[in-house]
């Protein structure tokens, strides 16, 4: 083996050791640190990787620790790196038999919502598409945030245009994996959309989701939602209840999920089954209705991470507990299946 390949296995190595972190719902600066340490041993010649790693000198390199330098000497050796061999562990022993939900996850072709570091999330696109390409997904939205949502760095349109040519060149350099451009766009006090409509339309999926004034009382919010989904240019309900579980805890919003579920099913909006733990949105009860409503869904990850693209599981045992099969999930369908769904009538304007 080249030293030029003994460094690409150690590159490989640390972003496989953040993916893992990641998966597990590790504290976001150890992931980052493993990235920032990948990153800075991909820039470096080869011989004089393998020469620092001869003299112990590794950590002379930026962002390189001594954790890191660990693995990296270890795999640049090609011998086992236990840092990864104990998370391989732990991911494969947190991976339950096959049974209706995992038959369900083998259905899914691709994810409807994820953020790269143009938003909020930890990486570039590049790294989220490549992510999940070996997870065997088959395509990707990018739904960065829009701009009202100052706090996760929401792109104006001028951004969002960029971005989706950034995601027409990536698209091409990784094909026939897809990539399909989108938004998470914030819905807006009166349900209107928080991006330029125009913009909108040129967009593979439209996610709508509430970020702001999550306690508004149950008629105006009800109003609010069932406007956002009868706007032609929404694709997919995100997160509906707004609800956190962890953390910052939040309780869910309120609103008649009658008349909003209903307003899916009309319209042709999905409903999004997140799967972030962090979210679980909806829960179960309004799942319940939801189904009932006659909806299709999304099982979807909200990833701000690379290793967190790997949550679409929860979201599938959540489904199968409420008898939504394959069929009614826009995600088992193909990237051009997507694009013409979104296409919908009415003929967006």
């Amino acid at each position: 083996m080249t030293a030029a390949e003994d460094r690409d296995r150690a590159v490989a190595t640390l972003r496989r050791i953040a993916f893992l972190l990641e998966r597990a719902q590790a504290s976001s600066y150890r992931p980052a640190a493993y990235r920032a340490a990948a990153r800075a041993v991909e820039q470096q010649d080869p011989d004089r990787l393998h020469a620092l790693a001869a003299g112990g000198s590794l950590t002379d390199l930026p962002h390189v620790g001594a954790k890191t330098a660990d693995a990296v000497a270890r795999a640049l050796a090609g011998r086992p790196v236990p840092a990864l061999d104990a998370l391989e562990e732990e991911a494969a022993a947190a991976t339950a038999p096959d049974d209706a939900a995992s038959a369900l996850l083998a259905a899914l072709r691709g994810d409807l919502h994820a953020h790269t570091d143009a938003s909020d999330g930890a990486t570039p696109m590049q790294e989220m598409v490549l992510a999940a390409l070996e997870l065997g997904h088959d395509y990707l939205a990018i739904t960065d945030h829009s701009p009202r949502l100052t706090v996760a760095n929401g792109l104006s349109a001028a951004r969002l245009r960029a971005q989706t040519a950034q995601v027409a060149a990536l698209r091409r350099a990784v094909a026939p994996f897809d990539v399909l451009t989108g938004i998470e766009c914030d819905v807006l006090d009166d349900g209107s959309l928080d991006q330029d409509p125009d913009l909108l339309d040129e967009l593979d999926v439209v996610v709508a989701s509430v970020h702001s004034k999550l306690r508004m009382d149950r008629a105006s919010m009800t109003r609010r939602m069932v406007a956002a989904v009868r706007n032609p240019r929404t694709d997919v309900l995100g997160h509906c209840t707004g609800r956190r579980l962890t953390g910052r805890e939040r309780p869910p919003s309120e609103f008649d999920a009658e008349a909003v579920f209903a307003a899916c099913a009309e319209h042709g909006v999905a409903v999004e089954i997140n799967s972030r733990p962090d979210r679980l949105d909806p829960p179960h009860a309004l799942l319940d209705v939801a189904v009932a409503a006659g909806c299709e869904f999304t099982i979807d990850s909200d990833a701000h991470a690379p290793g967190q693209l790997a949550w679409l599981r929860a979201g599938c045992e959540r489904a199968v507990a409420h008898g939504i099969g394959p069929d009614r999930v826009v995600t088992t369908r193909t990237a051009e299946e997507v694009r013409a769904r979104g296409r919908r009538a009415p003929v967006r304007p």
